[in-house]
């Protein structure tokens, strides 16, 4: 998957929605690249719609993009869009190597889209971004895994569990 990034605008725009940023930092996932995701055998033996696939990316970018305009000593926040995110795969029937599996492709995107646009990058802070974005997405990903471990504890557990 490719995405529009621009980290560098990531530390320094403010004052637009979630939403807003997302669409202009990150851009949304286009069709065409999510071939790896369309091509694994394991994600779509269930199958979903492209929106039920990626209606979850906005949310956990905007708690990226969040993430990544705080000081880099600072820990990653509790994500409820990725906890929520981990409940529903777990009732879209996802067993916990799948959500695995889409983390992986989420950050083999987000990497690609940096080594892709290298143009855009602000070398002076590239591996401290690069480091949090491993960091906030494996984040993620712990949330999202909590929900199977979890179960009927919904998101509020996920701040007791961080």
């Amino acid at each position: 998957m490719e995405m529009e990034v621009k980290l560098a605008d990531a530390r320094k725009t403010s004052g637009i929605s979630k939403t807003e940023r997302t669409k202009a930092q990150l851009g949304m996932p286009r069709p065409q690249t999510l071939a790896e995701i369309d091509h694994d055998k394991e994600l779509t033996c269930i199958p979903l719609s492209f929106a039920d696939r990626t209606g979850h990316l906005p949310n956990l970018l905007a708690d990226l993009i969040h993430r990544l305009r705080l000081p880099q000593t600072e820990k990653a926040n509790i994500s409820i869009p990725a906890r929520q995110h981990g409940d529903l795969r777990r009732q879209q029937g996802y067993t916990v190597a799948m959500v695995v599996e889409e983390s992986r492709i989420l950050q083999v995107s987000i990497f690609s889209t940096l080594q892709n646009n290298l143009e855009r990058v602000d070398f002076s802070k590239v591996l401290g971004d690069v480091i949090t974005i491993a960091d906030e997405v494996d984040s993620q990903l712990k949330q999202a895994v909590l929900s199977y471990v979890d179960v009927g504890n919904g998101p509020a557990s996920a701040r007791s569990a961080a």
